[in-house]
C-alpha cells in the first residue's frame, strides 16, 4: 500500500516535466524556430516572411508584455522589451525597396542576427526570456514545481520506507 500511494505521489513532477517539454516543444516549433530562420536568412524576403510569422504567433498567443520572473523582475526576463525589439526588427525589414543596395541589405541582415542571436556556452542560441514556453502561466509552473517536488520527496520516502517491510 505505501509503495503504491509513493508511485503515485511520483506523478506530479512527471505531469510538470512533461508538460514543460511539450510547451517548450511546441514554443519552438511555432516562434523559436522562425527566430532561428530569419537569423539565417540569405535575403531580406525570407528574413521578412519569418520575422512575420514570428510577429504573428506573439501577438495571437499575448505575449508582447509582461515578465517570465517567478520572484523578482529583471531586464532578461522582460517580454514587452523582447516583442518591441522583435517588431522594430520587422518594421526594418519592411522598409527595404528596390532602391536599397546589395551592402545595405547585408547590413540589415547582419544587424537582424546580432538582434535574434546569441552567443551560449553552446553555441550559438536565439535570444528570448527564460521560461517565454510557459509564458504567462510562470508563476503557476513555478508552484506546481514545488508542489511536485514536495510530491517526489513524499513518495519516495513512502518507497524507502516500504521496501524495509520485505
Amino acid at each position: 500500500m505505501k509503495r503504491t500511494l509513493g508511485i503515485i505521489l511520483l506523478l506530479p513532477i512527471l505531469l510538470w516535466g512533461g508538460a514543460r517539454i511539450i510547451l517548450d516543444i511546441k514554443f519552438g516549433i511555432d516562434c523559436g524556430g522562425h527566430i532561428k530562420r530569419a537569423a539565417d536568412s540569405n535575403t531580406v524576403e525570407i528574413a521578412t516572411q519569418e520575422m512575420e510569422t514570428v510577429i504573428t504567433y506573439l501577438e495571437r498567443e499575448e505575449m508582447t508584455e509582461g515578465y517570465t520572473s517567478v520572484l523578482y523582475r529583471t531586464p532578461d526576463e522582460d517580454v514587452g522589451f523582447w516583442y518591441s525589439n522583435l517588431k522594430s526588427s520587422l518594421t526594418e525589414l519592411e522598409k527595404v525597396n528596390q532602391e536599397t543596395t546589395q551592402l545595405e541589405r547585408s547590413n540589415i541582415l547582419l544587424k537582424l542576427r546580432e538582434t535574434l542571436l546569441d552567443h551560449g556556452t553552446s553555441g550559438e542560441e536565439i535570444t528570448e526570456p527564460e521560461g517565454i514556453s510557459v509564458f504567462p502561466n510562470n508563476v503557476g509552473f513555478a508552484i506546481f514545481g514545488i508542489v511536485s517536488l514536495i510530491f517526489l520527496i513524499g513518495g519516495a520516502v513512502l518507497i524507502f520506507v516500504s521496501l524495509d517491510d520485505f
